[in-house]
């Protein structure tokens, strides 16, 4: 029997990503953010984004941290994982989460500072290569 656990997803990061370490003999960076993700379709009254919480490890977290921001679009290719624990006050909680595997830039570079100016592509009048 073949298990396959594999999540490819593609949206924006709604907020920086937060870096700690391990507190083991070798500490190791983990890295959490999270990525917008929106619907193809959706019904009415229903979201048309999922909020999926990313984690990734090691030299992925650090990569993460240095070059992901808040609104930045990525595609990240992982597993999926849910985990379950008993709070302080007694009550069952169970989160689900990635554990990123490979993360990619899903946009250029000028895109990202389009993207964050509300669309709109800047214009200089100096610029040699106008079309017109």
């Amino acid at each position: 029997m073949i298990i396959i656990n594999k999540v490819i997803l593609m949206g924006r990061l709604t907020r920086d990503v937060e870096v700690r370490y391990s507190q083991s003999a070798t500490p190791v960076a983990v890295a959490r953010y999270g990525l917008a993700v929106r619907r193809q379709y959706k019904r009415e009254g229903d979201p048309d984004v999922d909020f999926i919480n990313i984690i990734s490890f090691g030299k992925a977290a650090e990569f993460a941290q240095k070059y992901f921001a808040k609104g930045q679009q990525v595609a990240i290719v992982g597993r999926l994982q849910v985990r379950q624990w008993t709070d302080e006050q007694g009550n069952k909680r169970i989160t689900t989460e990635v554990i990123a595997e490979e993360q990619h830039f899903a946009e250029s570079k000028r895109d990202s500072q389009v993207s964050n100016q509300g669309g709109f592509t800047p214009v200089h009048e100096d610029e040699e290569d106008l079309p017109f």
